[in-house]
Formats: structure tokens, C-alpha cells, sequence
């Protein structure tokens, strides 16, 4: 599935980040905990260099914590990275991130020179309510929506920190197809730029398998089906997500599955791990190796004037065409 979404404003925003970055200390990312490896941008990774980071895991609370635990201890394996997951449910935790900054950056001292921190991150992943909890006043506009902060700002959160906000952005092309269905799922792009039935079924075949306890008991199924899609008929008709003549409406359950996931009514859901990415970068590294041999190959049978079947086939039509043309 490819997302057909990023906005103008984004592409001025990693303009203005780029240009920002050098007089910022430490850049704090924040990652959905659900899906730390696919909600955070690698432009992001490339342009801060060896700068300190924090990586605020969000919505912990709807994220397994087993597997955030598992996600902290892989994240901090990168020199100068700490991890610090958050809930809206704990603010006093989360202010805590001010000290954490401190600590990274020892050599500052406040009474002389303020830290000057960037926080990123995509669309829809909790920046905007991190920056109101970290500033103890209403500052950034939060909404449910990708795409609510469109400019940058320049805040002042006390204690010798200064904060530059960004709007959240994603990058112009997911090379890792999981991940575009995961941003999908988790409400990091707007409905109109997903197919609910393509999400559906991916998140189905993950979750039957990932978490298929969570999955009986959510829907009140007696035995678990082994396909996506014998789960999800069998949970439309426990919901009644049914047309006329007891059809299965197929985009209303899986409606139902992406929005559930999303409020944390199926429980506490994680959807990838570590080990799951290393695998998926190898094959996106395999694929990725074999366009460019490809593209080689193409780019050799053009200097050699040799053409492939379909080339001649479209020249043999292109010749018969004006032959015609001339006997008329």
C-alpha cells in the first residue's frame, strides 16, 4: 500500500528543520510506542548526526508493555539516544523529560546559557500535547487529526530550556510497505489517503497471530479462524457489520478493527518488534539492490541500442500505423 499524503507544509518543514538543526543541543523525537520503528522518519536520523536525542515513546498505555520494554533496549543501543515513555495519564512523569535533558547535556548550565531543544515527529503522534504538558500552559493546538501544528515556534519552558516545535512530518516515499500500512492503522495519515479494507485485512492477519487471545475475546468468538478473512466475517457477524441477505460488509468491520485499535479498546497492542524490522530492512535492503540492478541493466541495453519484445512490438504497430495512413 503506498500513502498518497504529504503535504506542501511538510516539505517546508524539513527545509526549515535543516536550518534550525545547527544551533539546536538535543533533538527530542517522539515515537508512537505502537509503532516506534515505523513512526520514526529517517531524515530525521540523518539530519540531527551525533546531536543527543531523547526518544519519547507515546501512548504507552496503549502500547503491550512487554514489547515497549523490548523497544527502550533496542532504541538505546544507538550512542547518545535515551528512551522515555509517556502517557496523557501521568503529566508529572512526563515533565520529567526537562531534567532528562539536563542530565544529557552536564556541561550546560542553565543560570548562563539555555539548552535548546527540537522536538519532531509525525503527524498525529502526541507532539503537540507533550509540548502542553512540558510547558504547564496550553501552547500547541491538539487535535485527533494528522497535520494540526502547520509552523514552527520557538518556546520557552522555563529552568533554562528552550524548546523549537515543528509540525510533524512524514517523508515522501515509505520504502518499507509494512510500515505504511502500520502509520495506516495507527491514524499517522488522514482516512482519505487509506483504503479501510487494505488496512483491515493486514491488521487482522497480524493480529490473529500476534494476539489472538485479545482477538477471541474482543469479538466473543468461541474459536479463533486461522485466516484474515474467516476473522473477519466471523467478527462482523457478531457485530452485525452485515448488508442486505446477511453479506458480510467487509469496509465496516474493518472500520470497526482500525478504530478499536486506535482507542485501545483491543487491548494493549504493539505492531512490530525488533526482531520483525531487522528482517523486513534486509528484504527492503534485497529489493531495493535488485531495482537498481535493473535499472543498470536498462541503462546498458540503451547504450548497446539493443530493445527489449515489447519496444519492437510497439515500433512494428507504430510502422503499420503510418503505412496505412499513407495509402489513404
Amino acid at each position: 500500500m503506498a500513502i498518497q499524503w504529504y503535504p506542501g507544509h511538510m516539505h517546508k518543514a524539513q527545509k526549515e528543520i535543516k536550518q534550525v538543526l545547527p544551533n539546536v543541543d538535543l533533538v527530542i523525537e517522539v515515537l508512537d510506542a505502537r509503532i516506534p520503528y515505523s513512526s520514526e522518519n529517517p531524515a530525521i536520523k540523518s539530519l540531527r548526526g551525533e546531536k543527543p536525542c531523547i526518544k519519547v515513546l507515546s501512548k504507552t498505555d496503549l502500547a503491550d508493555p512487554e514489547m515497549t520494554a523490548k523497544w527502550q533496549t533496542y532504541l538505546e543501543q544507538e550512542q547518545g539516544v535515551k528512551t522515555f515513555p509517556t502517557t496523557t495519564e501521568n503529566p508529572a512523569k512526563t515533565k520529567q523529560i526537562a531534567d532528562l535533558c539536563r542530565k544529557m547535556l552536564p556541561e550546560k548550565d542553565a543560570s548562563i546559557k539555555a539548552i535548546n531543544t527540537m522536538i519532531v515527529g509525525i503527524p498525529n503522534v502526541g507532539k503537540s500535547t507533550l509540548i502542553n504538558i512540558l510547558a504547564d500552559r496550553v501552547i500547541a493546538q491538539t487535535g485527533n487529526v494528522p497535520a494540526v501544528t502547520k509552523a514552527q515556534q520557538r518556546i520557552n519552558l522555563g529552568s533554562g530550556i528552550v524548546l523549537f516545535d515543528t509540525p510533524g512530518i512524514l517523508w515522501p516515499k515509505i520504502e518499507n510497505p509494512n510500515s505504511s500500512y502500520r502509520l495506516a492503522a495507527s491514524g499517522a495519515i488522514k482516512d482519505t489517503a487509506m483504503d479501510y479494507e487494505d488496512v483491515g485485512f493486514y491488521l487482522a492477519d497480524y493480529l490473529i497471530k500476534a494476539y489472538p487471545e485479545l482477538m477471541q475475546e474482543r469479538f466473543g468468538l468461541d474459536e479463533l479462524p486461522e485466516t484474515e478473512i474467516e476473522f473477519l466475517e466471523a467478527a462482523a457477524a457478531k457485530r452485525g457489520a452485515l448488508r442486505s441477505g446477511g453479506k458480510v460488509n467487509l469496509h465496516k468491520i474493518c472500520e470497526v478493527l482500525v478504530n478499536e485499535l486506535r482507542s485501545g479498546m483491543l487491548g494493549q497492542i504493539t505492531l512490530e518488534s525488533p526482531d520483525m524490522i531487522e528482517v523486513e530492512e534486509q528484504e527492503v535492503q534485497e529489493r531495493l539492490a535488485q531495482k537498481e540492478l535493473e535499472k543498470e541493466e536498462r541503462k546498458q541495453r540503451f547504450k548497446d541500442g539493443s530493445e527489449t519484445p515489447d519496444k519492437r512490438e510497439k515500433k512494428a504497430e507504430k510502422r503499420s500505423g503510418n503505412k496505412k495512413r499513407r495509402r489513404r
